[in-house]
């Protein structure tokens, strides 16, 4: 279901607005904008939508806009032009009361710097947005010791910023903004400030916080590799301009242009492609119907020593080996259920090649890719080391 829709937003730095915004409307470039107004394209001429649910990130080098245009949903930055609509409602046009409701109500948003206040208290910062809302005290302490035991923090609640890491002030931040319970959070570079070690941690964190609270997510950084491990989706952006949008593995496969094609051509792949983009087509039969003649038989046409087996809805049961097929055809048996092997190892789609890897390094057989119980595909450790080998080329 559609949260966000942004139409043809724009916004102009400076003066000659107008004329800045009539040249927008013909397609000039922000630099010739800026020779011949003298004003400066913050935002142009932008559309996209944002899904319920979803982590949306917005990502591009300095100077791109991403933080343009994460203030202008909501309206921290006026828009010049153009329109946006939350649930359906144009915040644009609203008046100053109605998008204050808003901004209190259903968005909250954690800045690059954490923006606690020192004075406060950790259970203090954390109360401030219930604060300002008018919620009784006994009622925001409660919400707000909630949001601190979300984020592990509750044993620090009466102690202050200073006294806590970079990595803790900034889960603050984000149990501050959680505890106003809103359907919208606003992310601008929210992580960047941190060591990587730490990063990597608050990224696994806002996952999984994600499975548990379903937010609406916009998330600004200027880290592909961020971007492609939290973002269902992401725009990447160049002088206020949405280059692309699409999936982490639409973007890295199919890039819009040279731009795109530069900014990704440094990825680690096997950080981001998953077993799905590599799995075969599996060489497999039902157990429940065929005999060890059609599984010997499919053996030579396809000129493999085993099967995988599944039942009659394609879920994985294991595998029969040549051998087990040619001992049931010399006993005299049609069943090769008394022959089946589960020793299978097995693999979600969305496993990331890096540890596929780890997986099949020991594995005597190939590894099932599977979905619950489905079996979807099968890779085998050949195209796993091919494509390890595409990305130490791309990366050399």
């Amino acid at each position: 279901m559609e949260k966000i829709r942004v139409e043809n937003v724009s916004k102009i730095f400076g003066k000659n607005v107008k004329e800045a915004l009539a040249l927008v409307k013909q397609e000039k470039s922000k630099t010739e904008i800026l020779k011949e107004t003298g004003a400066t394209v913050g935002v142009y001429d932008t559309s996209f939508t944002v899904n319920e649910g979803e982590i949306f990130v917005i990502m591009g080098l300095s100077g791109s806009g991403k933080s343009t245009l994460v203030r202008l949903l909501n309206r921290l930055i006026e828009p010049t032009s153009g329109n946006i609509f939350i649930d359906g409602a144009n915040i644009s046009t609203m008046n100053k009361e109605a998008l204050q409701k808003v901004r209190r109500e259903q968005m909250s948003m954690v800045f690059q710097n954490f923006g606690l206040f020192p004075q406060r208290t950790l259970l203090q910062n954390t109360e401030y947005g219930l604060e300002v809302r008018g919620m009784p005290k006994a009622e925001r302490r409660e919400k707000a010791e909630k949001a601190l035991e979300n984020a592990g923090l509750l044993a620090y609640k009466d102690q202050y910023p200073n006294q806590l890491s970079g990595g803790m002030q900034q889960r603050v931040g984000l149990a501050r903004a959680l505890a106003n319970d809103p359907q919208i959070l606003l992310m601008d570079e929210a992580f960047s400030a941190l060591d990587p070690l730490i990063r990597k941690e608050m990224q696994d964190e806002l996952l999984e916080l994600q499975d548990n609270v379903q937010k609406t997510i916009i998330f600004i950084t200027h880290d592909l590799n961020e971007a492609l491990r939290i973002g269902d989706h992401i725009a990447l952006m160049k002088d206020g301009q949405i280059i692309q949008i699409g999936t982490g593995e639409d973007i890295l496969t199919n890039p819009a242009n040279d731009y795109v094609r530069s900014f990704v051509e440094d990825v680690d792949r096997s950080r981001v492609l998953t077993a799905e983009n590599i799995m075969v087509r599996p060489i497999s039969i039902n157990i429940e119907l065929d005999g060890p003649k059609v599984a010997l038989q499919r053996m030579r046409e396809e000129e493999v020593s085993l099967l995988i087996a599944v039942d009659r809805h394609r879920n994985l049961q294991g595998y029969i080996t040549a051998d087990d097929a040619r001992e049931a055809v010399k006993q005299g048996q049609k069943d090769l259920r008394t022959y089946l092997h589960t020793d299978i190892e097995t693999v979600a789609k969305d496993t990331l090649i890096q540890d596929v890897f780890n997986v099949i390094y020991d594995a005597r057989t190939p590894v099932a890719v599977v979905e619950g119980k489905r079996l979807l595909g099968v890779i085998i450790r050949g195209v796993v080391i091919e494509a390890l080998a595409k990305t130490e080329e791309v990366e050399s």
